[in-house]
């Protein structure tokens, strides 16, 4: 990531860790077929809770919540919540859940770099990821739960980053199971793009107002975009084809 006086971005993660008190808010958007959890089940998550070591899972110490589109359908979107473990100053790997709570669905995963290394990535691997100016700067890209200071020492670390993300649960068409395969999604790039509704209707679950925290971060320098990056704004559309023939036309 680019140098700035800001806070190193582990030190931000780990006061994020510390401070953090949103969640249990927002539930699933699905309800996952099967039998109810039997007691045998539960003693036996019970005892592997108790028993068994999680790194990779409590290096997931940093929630962010924000909104993804499919790439190539721009006015299908959905409200992602965040669960990033930072690897170092350049790379940062999150679980992407379609709520908050303990049955919340994972949707997918998403990879984020620093400019510095987006830089090295070759033009067609560069069409895969989407920027993070917009989301910063225009509130929509929250931690929620931290002090203010921190969030916005937190954004001024990401506003330089640049994101791949995939879904392989489409909560918003596959209300049962995960069907289909990985699609491509993509982040807002300007104004008017994300459904006001939608914002709105996170921001009151949250009670945050991102209209207020877009006026917060007017004094996080917005970077030019890298070459390369949000490539569905020239017209470069990338899905995986579906072999189930599932139509993931919106």
């Amino acid at each position: 990531m680019t140098d700035n006086p800001t806070q190193p971005l582990a030190a931000v993660a780990m006061l994020a860790l510390l401070s953090a008190c949103a969640g249990n808010n927002s539930p699933s958007n699905v309800e996952a077929p099967g039998k109810p959890t039997k007691p045998s089940t539960r003693t036996l998550e019970a005892g592997a809770a108790l028993l068994q070591s999680r790194p990779p899972i409590d290096a997931l110490n940093a929630y962010l919540d924000g909104f993804h589109f499919y790439n190539g359908h721009p006015d299908v979107q959905m409200e992602a919540h965040h669960y990033c473990a930072i690897l170092n100053e350049e790379v940062i790997q999150c679980v992407i859940y379609d709520g908050n709570r303990k049955d919340a669905k994972l949707m997918g995963v998403e990879y984020i770099i620093s400019e510095a290394q987006f830089n090295t990535l070759p033009a067609p691997e560069k069409a895969l990821w989407h920027s993070h100016v917009h989301e910063v700067k225009s509130g929509q890209l929250v931690a929620p739960g931290i002090p203010e200071v921190a969030e916005h020492a937190l954004m001024e670390k990401l506003v330089h980053t640049y994101g791949k993300t995939w879904h392989t649960w489409h909560t918003d068409l596959d209300k049962r199971l995960p069907l289909g395969v990985p699609q491509l999604m993509m982040g807002f790039t300007a104004d008017g793009q994300a459904d006001p509704r939608m914002v709105a209707e996170r921001d009151k679950r949250l009670g945050i107002d991102s209209t207020e925290k877009k006026k917060a971060r007017a004094d996080i320098p917005a970077p030019p975009i890298a070459p390369g990056a949000d490539a569905w704004r020239q017209g470069t559309v990338i899905q995986i084809a579906d072999p189930t023939q599932k139509a993931h036309r919106h």
